[in-house]
């Protein structure tokens, strides 16, 4: 990972927005600049050099883990009070003269309340503005280190459907599927969830985020299956959805059309097209079908360190795609009080459109 390289960009990006420097405060944005992993950070970013500011508990990580990032011109400050505080009392203690500092913030991830003690720990020398979310329009685009990581993840979090498969049969609870899928990543090196498993069957399966209950798996019906795991830092994210019991027609065309539309919204992912017209291209095959309405969601987000990151694949949005994105496409049909389908593959955009990273066997699974 070139942590380096990323703040020699971000320093540039500070100066074109008319900022003295930045103050870092999303822990994902952290790690992404220097390799920090704590709890507890801010990084002040600033032309001069970078200032990591963190408690007692981390001492020895921060020194390990920005060894580890290679990144020379990065001080560490180890202080009992909460991290932004340190740096508003910090550049009180050294700013001189009559000019006023201008420190921009992510405004997105520090509260009104903690922005406001910043200021007045500052003392009057230094202004505070909200930046434009710098960091995440860089982590938008992944380098080959973190694509390799990704694909990693994917790989690992495809394998757990194995598991599912052998465990989904009637009379067994979500949570019981969900749990061996869990174990299973675990012994497999992941160090956790992407996020809380979601297992959904009969009736259950059209609730869009139906995480893992204490339902038993009907007799007959879908079982959606959406899960990732979180290996080297980086997320995976997949959904396959498969059948309990003889599927009837209708089931059988339900999920064939979100299979057509998911495989029209990958083949519409190249360099240029914008997040709205992959969006698109889903609900196109959807509103032929006449199931548009209900398609409640969007079609996909970008993934990384985190599960939801920037772009996010839905009407309206004109980001351009780039290659070195990493995105989910992940059209579904929910029927309230009957079923639901959602079928999700993880992608990279390439030069000439885009790789499939998830094993792509999609049929519909019968159990």
């Amino acid at each position: 990972m070139d942590h380096a390289g990323r703040l020699r960009r971000l320093v540039s990006a500070i100066d074109e927005h008319g900022l003295d420097s930045l103050l870092v405060t999303h822990l994902p944005n952290v790690r992404y600049l220097c390799g920090f992993t704590g709890s507890a950070a801010a990084l002040l970013v600033a032309d001069r050099g970078c200032i990591l500011f963190t408690d007692g508990r981390y001492r020895i990580q921060a020194r390990e883990e920005i060894a580890t990032a290679k990144v020379r011109n990065v001080r560490i400050v180890i202080d009992r009070k909460a991290p932004v505080l340190a740096v508003g009392e910090w550049l009180a203690t050294r700013r001189s003269g009559s000019s006023r500092v201008s420190v921009g913030v992510e405004a997105e991830s520090i509260t009104a309340g903690m922005r406001d003690r910043l200021a007045s720990a500052m003392k009057g020398k230094g202004r505070v503005r909200s930046a434009p979310p710098l960091v995440e329009r860089a982590r938008m685009v992944k380098d080959a280190g973190e694509i390799l990581r990704i694909r990693r993840a994917v790989e690992l979090g495809a394998s757990l459907f194995r598991t599912a498969r052998k465990k989904i049969r009637p009379g067994v609870k979500e949570v019981e599927v969900a749990a061996a899928m869990e174990c299973e990543a675990r012994l497999g090196g992941a160090e956790g969830m992407s996020f809380s498993t979601i297992l959904a069957a009969g009736a259950r399966s059209a609730v869009v985020h139906g995480r893992a209950s204490a339902a038993r798996i009907p007799r007959r019906g879908f079982v959606v299956c959406d899960f990732g795991v979180i290996l080297a830092g980086y997320c995976s994210d997949r959904t396959r959805t498969v059948h309990v019991g003889h599927p009837s027609r209708e089931a059988r065309h339900l999920y064939e059309a979100v299979l057509e539309a998911q495989e029209a919204a990958i083949a519409a992912v190249r360099p240029g097209a914008t997040a709205a017209q992959v969006d698109g291209a889903a609900r196109r095959v959807l509103r032929q079908r006449k199931l548009a309405r209900y398609f409640t969601h969007s079609t996909g987000h970008g993934l990384g360190l985190e599960i939801h990151e920037a772009p996010r694949l839905a009407a309206g949005q004109s980001q351009k795609l780039e290659p070195g994105m990493v995105i989910t496409i992940e059209p579904g049909v929910y029927v309230p009080g009957k079923w639901g389908v959602r079928i999700e593959d993880v992608v990279v955009v390439t030069s000439s459109g885009c790789e499939v990273l998830t094993p792509t066997d999609k049929e519909l699974v019968v159990i």
